[in-house]
């Protein structure tokens, strides 16, 4: 669901656009106070002030100068412009943002916006209720109607809007549908048929596609790749052992390493003839690659696997079945999830139940309640199932928003957001400590609940979340910083960047087995999150410090030719640049610095002729789409924090991007994106943060008026 202008469509709950579970939240209004602000002047005006900022006194020794809060805003409590001042519009659209977003924190603290994928969350919901035979009426027909809003006029679905038809998609949709009693040959039931079959029919579908048709038979476990259980008892130094695969992978790979073992396979409620190219002949040979490369090496493997499966000795097989059990069990989080996202959950439930765990065993209930809290209920009755819930990465992002438009920094909508986020700070083990056993806790996940994984990129944010920030108890906020920092440092890679959520998971293995087509299955650095680690240690006065001058090196040898970023979690080249820039700048590069000049000039040539900045999901696939596709609110506010940062605020791009993001905010300071800007796996599985289109325009708009939020640690 999309922004209105009235937010009748995305303002149904506090703290979500729609409302989370059976029923919506009640709403509820945080304080819309906002203090007179007055928008700053020329670019030497807003270095004179600053310059005349002053640390706290209570802050510890090595933290950076300018980096109070309190002390950079101080100049901006004045009145109002007067009336036709020329950034009066900006001001204006800057409040109706901040009070949009104040409106819509939930009462514990924290903010979510929607995550919005594709529709294949939708069908394996289903399917796994098929399976477990708990699949009620109410839930199909709103998964249903929800599916089915999502089919496009040619009968195919897209995992991302306005992209090309994908097959998976459009057949898990599909059987979904068939499940919810849609017949065969109506009309929109059809026109997918005929396509699935001119594309391939069912064979030419990704692996995990035939898995979940395997669990009814309508595909046979034979014609899939061995996933032997065995897996788990590698030891981590070994090739493609379950910690050579990232988080999300592993979470996922060890439950269905059980059901590959055990095959399960339920009676079918219909037949699929009709998605098959030839019903008579369903499985297709398919050619080997050369036994000399890589493909064939492992797709060789993968006949032995099945070889093996035959005679793998039967103590042994139940032992890692065991083993695999207990892994998963031992992480499952407190709200019965696993990962804090769907489809490691999914795959948990059916391993666990496969193994003797009954639907009222406390793991199974936990976990198939954690489920239900993926649903979100659209007011026209549909039922949208998220992959995943982002609420301390949007609550960082939103109190960083707040904070840079001006928001006091004591006022109690970001205290209270502080409170929750130091309330969320993990200080346990986890997967990552397999890489780094030496390393004390101490960081942030991505979601509510995610005790196991947390990542090194919502650490960073939530750090310069909190220093934006005044809170009654500094002394706790220092503590939970010194901790967060220190883990970040300690999760540093050996090339000098950082990745999401292990250090060094960058073997060249997993993505070549035949089992992994659905995506990345690798965690390795990326600019983005090294940008934003390098953007908060130069904040916290370490720019001087070896670990930071590492990552700066990478960033910068990682810039393409054209002078753009690879953006890893965001879309795409914008998103990298967008990252990069501001940190690099905030490390001490000059504005002039080449690199900085390059991005610029990259930045300026792919601006669209609205004033704004786009980029489609295509461009992780074709380079020729990098920087290009239709303006969204998002992606142009992190091209003009690059711009900004770069100290281009007078600059003719940032004038037109700012007047892009004037021109088409809503009447209650929202925007309207239905475009898909953020990235799980690039290309195959996107994803619409519904609150991306509003805290970074907001940010935007906010260090336009206002200047970048700390002064810089000196130039290089």
């Amino acid at each position: 669901m999309t922004a209105t202008t009235d937010g009748s469509a995305e303002g149904a709950g506090a703290g979500s656009e729609t409302a989370q579970g059976s029923a919506p939240p009640p709403g509820r209004t945080a304080e819309p106070g906002r203090p007179a602000r007055t928008p700053t002047g020329p670019r030497a005006e807003r270095g004179a002030r600053r310059a005349a900022t002053a640390p706290d006194p209570g802050r510890e020794a090595g933290s950076p100068a300018g980096c109070d809060p309190g002390a950079r805003r101080a100049a901006a409590d004045l009145p109002e412009p007067p009336d036709g001042d020329p950034l009066d519009g900006v001001q204006e659209a800057a409040a109706r943002a901040t009070r949009y977003l104040l409106e819509r924190q939930d009462a514990a603290g924290w903010w979510k916006g929607d995550l919005e994928t594709n529709v294949t969350m939708d069908a394996e919901d289903l399917l796994l209720r098929q399976f477990l035979g708990i699949r009620d009426e109410a839930t199909t027909r709103a998964a249903a109607l929800f599916i089915r809003g999502e089919q496009r006029e040619d009968g195919t679905w897209a995992t991302f809007h306005g992209g090309p038809p994908e097959l998976s998609a459009t057949i898990e949709a599909y059987v979904a549908l068939r499940l919810a009693g849609d017949a065969p040959d109506a009309p929109h039931m059809a026109r997918a048929s005929v396509w699935i079959r001119a594309n391939g029919g069912i064979a030419a579908a990704r692996v995990f596609t035939r898995i979940w048709l395997a669990l009814f038979g309508w595909w046979s476990w034979d014609h899939l790749p061995e996933l032997p259980p065995e897996l788990v008892f590698l030891p981590s130094w070994v090739p493609l052992n379950i910690y050579d695969f990232g988080c999300w992978a592993r979470q996922t790979i060890v439950p269905l390493t059980v059901v590959s073992a055990l095959r399960p396979v339920r009676p079918a409620p219909f037949a699929l003839d009709e998605l098959h190219t030839d019903a008579r002949a369903p499985y297709p040979a398919k050619p080997l690659a050369p036994m000399a490369s890589w493909d064939g090496a492992f797709q060789r493997m993968d006949k032995a696997l099945h070889v093996y499966r035959r005679f793998a000795p039967r103590r042994l097989r139940k032992a890692a079945m065991a083993t695999a059990a207990r892994w998963i069990v031992e992480r499952q989080e407190n709200d019965g999830c696993w990962g804090g996202i769907q489809p490691p959950a999914v795959y948990s439930v059916i391993a666990l139940h496969l193994l003797g765990y009954d639907l009222g065993h406390p793991v199974m209930r936990a976990g198939l309640e954690s489920l239900d809290r993926f649903a979100v209920w659209r007011e026209d009755g549909a039922r949208m199932i998220e992959a995943c819930q982002s609420p301390v990465w949007d609550t960082c992002l939103a109190a960083i928003a707040l904070a840079d438009a001006g928001l006091r920094p004591d006022h109690p909508a970001l205290v209270k957001a502080a409170d929750w986020m130091l309330g969320e700070e993990i200080v346990r083990r986890g997967d990552w400590a397999v890489r780094r056993p030496g390393l004390a806790p101490g960081g942030w996940a991505f979601e509510f609940h995610n005790d196991t994984y947390p990542d090194i990129d919502d650490t960073a944010e939530v750090v310069l979340a909190l220093r934006r920030i005044k809170h009654p108890d500094p002394a706790r906020v220092e503590a939970a910083i010194a901790r967060g920092v220190s883990w970040n440092l300690g999760m540093q890679s050996k090339n000098g960047a950082w990745a999401a959520f292990d250090a060094d998971n960058t073997s060249p293995f997993p993505n070549r087995l035949p089992f992994c087509d659905f995506g990345e299955v690798i965690d390795p650095p990326s600019a983005d999150v090294t940008a934003h680690v390098v953007e908060m240690l130069a904040f916290e006065g370490r720019t001087g410090d070896a670990r930071t001058r590492r990552g700066i090196a990478w960033l910068l040898s990682e810039q393409e030719p054209d002078g753009a970023w690879f953006g890893r979690w965001g879309t795409n080249y914008v998103y990298g640049t967008g990252s990069v820039v501001p940190a690099l700048t905030a490390a001490g590069i000059a504005p002039s610095h080449p690199a900085i000049r390059r991005a610029v000039h990259w930045l300026e040539t792919v601006q669209n002729e609205d004033g704004g900045w786009g980029e489609d999901q295509r461009s992780y696939q074709d380079r020729s789409w990098a920087g290009k596709g239709a303006s969204t609110a998002s992606q142009t506010a992190w091209a003009l924090m690059a711009l900004l940062s770069a100290g281009e605020r007078d600059g003719k791009a940032v004038e037109r991007g700012i007047d892009y993001l004037v021109r088409t905010q809503g009447r209650d300071g929202s925007w309207d994106e239905p475009w898909f800007t953020g990235t799980g796996f690039p290309w195959d599985f996107s994803i619409n943060y519904h609150l991306y289109r509003q805290v970074f325009p907001l940010t935007a708009l906010g260090r336009y008026l206002y200047g970048e939020p700390f002064a810089s640690a000196g130039e290089s």
